[in-house]
């Protein structure tokens, strides 16, 4: 690959992040070569930081005028998180290469996932690691991932040899998916420096990455992947987010440094974009790169990537059936590519309102989630972001358009001081409905001495999901009434899962270049709750994309398969829904992928329901 040109800021473009001014940088030029340079460098910055037409928009939007409302704590579900990580016997500790150097992959890794591996009811745990540099001297048991396997009752053994995983790259965010609709899940990995691919055969996972074509570049940089079927065709497909265009070379030669601390980690701002992947499933076991021909690409004016993918997810946003892509992207535009059912997609952020804060300004995104969060025809999509910018919450009240409304929300105050990774929307009080979590953490080490509210490990953020006719619907619930889910990490990945068979959702939360947290929910609220299972027929296998409409209480709920959600991570597939004090359930509706609509009678609650596609 042609190295790219490097953008030389001048000292007002040096700070990327609104109130995060601390981060600068140094070139290192001798005084002879600036006289030599000059004029190509101001071209350069004028090519390179050259604004997109989407960045001249500013996106008109009314500022919420609710002011900042005291949570009522009594009102609040007591649920307690409890760390169970060394009791389950989670013994992982993530590796990221760091020695000084500041190379940027090194603060951005941590991807997990919860899957059933072994095809024996439970989830199991994958937690993904990174690696030492190669310009570093090798060690003699260089750094893998670990698979764990789950007895069924939360407590996990290391399967990670015998399952065929005990290989070594600088990993990223894995994507689950049974890709031959044989009953094993599949594995993908993305990765800095060529991706990989594993083929499960029967619970041994075989790296099948040149065959399947999913390698993709050996100086690239993927980010989260995750799997749909974008297409209709029975089999998934393949999305992959590329982050920026990035190289040891180049990153040295930008030589970041933090004010008063010394070398940084650099802002993406002055890298390159890139392009994201979309792979078609060919149905034989392997995949067509299709990113441009199915409209993907976007470019700036100048004909550099616009791309910084960090995140992604998979919702139909227009309601008209077909499954859309929503992507975050760091320090510039999100994407919103809309499906035209015909195997290409428009990119309509701007228009529908999610590409920009209500200020018109990007922020550094980061991970993403959407659901519909009140249990009507309205859908949120919430995307965590840089320190000193709230969590987005984008509202849509049923079709297209979208606008932040999270400060109205309750989200956009409490979570603005934080930085976030990984995020989800899940019930974790079983009331029906559904709440949010997050994961913080800085990228700096130092960060503290320089910003005083800023810290390099944060505490997780629970919000409470308080209902449509409460002034604020998501309310941050204290630290002290979490448990240890308010210890602070240098949060990344986050996903859930029922570990234990008990109904309500436990957590992990992963950590760059450390150990992971994992706590189990211990509420104790008597609330009642239904899982479903979902096997498809003429659809994929793994029903991702469907959609699960439930009625109890009558209250109608909507949940979707889909485990591609957070920054790097991989929920279960299986769909849990709370019932509060319901008990029992009105009915049941599932539309699958394919567009079928199947009913399904109501049989009993506070179980697991498996329900397999009718033709």
């Amino acid at each position: 690959m042609t190295k790219p040109p490097v953008n030389k800021p001048t000292p007002d473009e040096e700070f990327v992040h609104e109130d995060d001014t601390i981060i600068g940088h140094a070139f290192k030029w001798s005084a002879i070569a600036i006289a030599g340079i000059a004029i190509v460098v101001l071209v350069v910055i004028v090519i390179v930081s050259r604004k997109t037409p989407a960045d001249e928009i500013v996106i008109e939007k009314t500022p919420s005028n609710v002011a900042p409302l005291q949570v009522d704590e009594a009102k609040m579900p007591v649920v307690r998180f409890t760390d169970i990580t060394t009791q389950a016997g989670i013994d992982f500790v993530h590796t990221n290469g760091a020695t000084g150097e500041k190379l940027l992959p090194e603060t951005m890794g941590g991807g997990v996932a919860f899957l059933d591996y072994d095809s024996d009811g439970d989830p199991d745990l994958l937690l993904v690691n990174s690696t030492h540099w190669p310009h570093e001297p090798p060690v003699d048991s260089p750094p893998t991932m670990k698979l764990y396997r789950n007895d069924g009752a939360g407590n996990f053994e290391d399967v990670t040899t015998e399952a065929g995983l005990d290989v070594s790259f600088y990993g990223m965010g894995p994507a689950i998916g049974d890709i031959d609709n044989d009953g094993d899940p599949d594995l993908f990995i993305a990765a800095v420096g060529g991706n990989r691919f594993f083929r499960n055969d029967g619970g041994v996972f075989v790296d099948a990455t040149i065959e399947a074509n999913l390698q993709g570049a050996d100086e690239g940089w993927s980010s989260s992947s995750g799997f749909f079927d974008y297409d209709d065709d029975g089999d998934l497909d393949l999305f992959v987010c590329n982050y920026v265009q990035w190289s040891r070379e180049i990153d040295i030669e930008l030589d970041f440094n933090m004010v008063g601390v010394g070398k940084a980690y650099g802002p993406p701002k002055l890298f390159i974009g890139t392009q994201p992947y979309l792979y078609r499933n060919e149905g034989d076991g392997t995949f067509t790169e299709v990113g441009e021909d199915a409209g993907l690409h976007v470019l700036s004016l100048s004909g550099t990537p616009v791309a910084k993918s960090l995140a992604v997810t998979f919702i139909d946003a227009n309601a008209d059936g077909r499954i859309d892509i929503f992507v975050a992207n760091d320090t510039t535009q999100n994407f919103l590519y809309l499906n035209q059912g015909d195997g290409t997609f428009t990119e309509s952020g701007v228009a529908s309102g999610v590409a920009y804060d209500p200020s018109g300004a990007s922020t550094g995104a980061m991970g993403i989630d959407a659901a519909h969060y009140v249990n009507d025809e309205s859908m949120a999509v919430a995307i965590g972001n840089f320190a000193n910018e709230p969590t987005s919450f984008y509202i849509s009240e049923g079709g297209m358009g979208f606008s932040d409304q999270s400060i109205g929300a309750g989200i956009g105050s409490p979570s603005r001081q934080k930085l976030s990774f990984g995020l989800f929307f899940f019930d974790y009080d079983l009331d029906g409905r559904i709440d949010l979590l997050q994961a913080d953490g800085h990228l700096e080490e130092e960060i503290n001495v320089v910003q005083a509210g800023q810290h390099y490990r944060q505490p997780a953020q629970l919000y409470w999901n308080a209902g449509y006719d409460s002034l604020r619907v998501m309310q941050l619930v204290p630290e002290k009434a979490v448990g240890d889910l308010a210890t602070p990490i240098v949060g990344r990945g986050a996903a859930y899962a029922d570990i234990d068979g008990d109904g309500d959702l436990d957590v992990v939360l992963t950590q760059t270049g450390g150990s992971p947290l994992l706590v189990r929910n211990d509420q104790e609220l008597g609330h009642h709750w239904l899982r479903i299972k979902l096997q498809g027929t003429s659809s994929n296998r793994d029903a991702i994309g469907a959609w699960i409409e439930l009625t109890a209480g009558g209250v109608t709920q909507r949940r979707q398969v889909m485990p591609t959600r957070s920054y790097l991570s991989q929920v279960e597939r299986t769909v849990t829904f709370g019932l509060g004090e319901a008990d029992s359930i009105e009915s049941i509706r599932i539309v699958w992928p394919d567009g079928q609509e199947q009913i399904v009678e109501p049989d009993g609650i506070d179980r697991e329901l498996k329900i397999t596609q009718t033709n």
